[in-house]
């Protein structure tokens, strides 16, 4: 795919989409050939993928003859090719630098595929609810992580031969079990934060399905209820 200089005295925006073009191209034909793939071979997954993408398209697309990239495509390449889109589009290892946006100075892929993904934070950037759905994540494994701990706990100090054991695994049972209704308290917070914010929480494994008690049916008394 021909790259035109900075100093030519056309607008820079075709470089920069040229640049993204070739990322994703090169990529998909390093990855189709790592994988033993002829372009038919990877047009058939991307057809069983449900989104056809011909092979005359893709070969188009990898000599730089294509002169448009959709996202969708992006999308189901990168699924085919078993990858991620943001693979695709900065190739860490491959590209050394790369441009995020047109008139931009080149910077290294791997900076870019930060920005990208939202890893790195960019002052005055609003990342949405991305950080309240990983503090949702982190705190499902350190409560699931919690209650297994408890009841490995549990089980030591039944099979416990001494007192002194029992005591020592009846400390743990204590200390995991404190842990576990911590991050379901914060969990339980957390999940009314979010649909006050207009937003539908992740979903919770059945371990935990305590932290959002089942909601009454409509027209029952308080006492029915209990």
């Amino acid at each position: 795919m021909t790259q035109r200089g900075f100093d030519d005295e056309e607008d820079d925006f075709p470089e920069w989409e040229d640049r993204i073009k070739a990322n994703v191209a090169g990529e998909v034909r390093r990855r189709r050939k790592e994988m033993g793939w002829s372009a038919q071979d990877l047009a058939d997954q991307c057809e069983r993928l449900g989104h056809p993408i011909p092979r005359n398209v893709i070969a188009n697309m990898e000599s730089g003859r294509r002169a448009s990239l959709p996202l969708v495509d992006v999308m189901v390449l990168a699924a085919a090719l078993e990858t991620y889109p943001a693979c695709l589009i900065f190739p860490v290892g491959y590209v050394d630098r790369t441009q995020e946006l047109p008139f931009q100075d080149l910077v290294p892929t791997w900076d870019a595929l930060r920005r990208f993904t939202g890893e790195q934070d960019m002052p005055g950037h609003d990342a949405g609810l991305v950080p309240d759905f990983e503090a949702h994540a982190s705190l499902v494994r350190t409560a699931l992580a919690a209650l297994e701990e408890e009841e490995r706990a549990r089980f030591t100090a039944k099979a416990a031969t001494s007192r002194a054991q029992q005591e020592e695994a009846e400390r743990r049972r204590t200390k995991y079990a404190d842990q576990a209704i911590s991050a379901k308290y914060n969990l339980r917070y957390l999940r009314r934060d979010l649909r006050d914010d207009g937003a539908t929480p992740p979903d919770l494994p059945p371990a935990l399905a305590d932290v959002e008690p089942p909601e009454a049916e409509p027209n029952t008394t308080p006492e029915e209820r209990l």
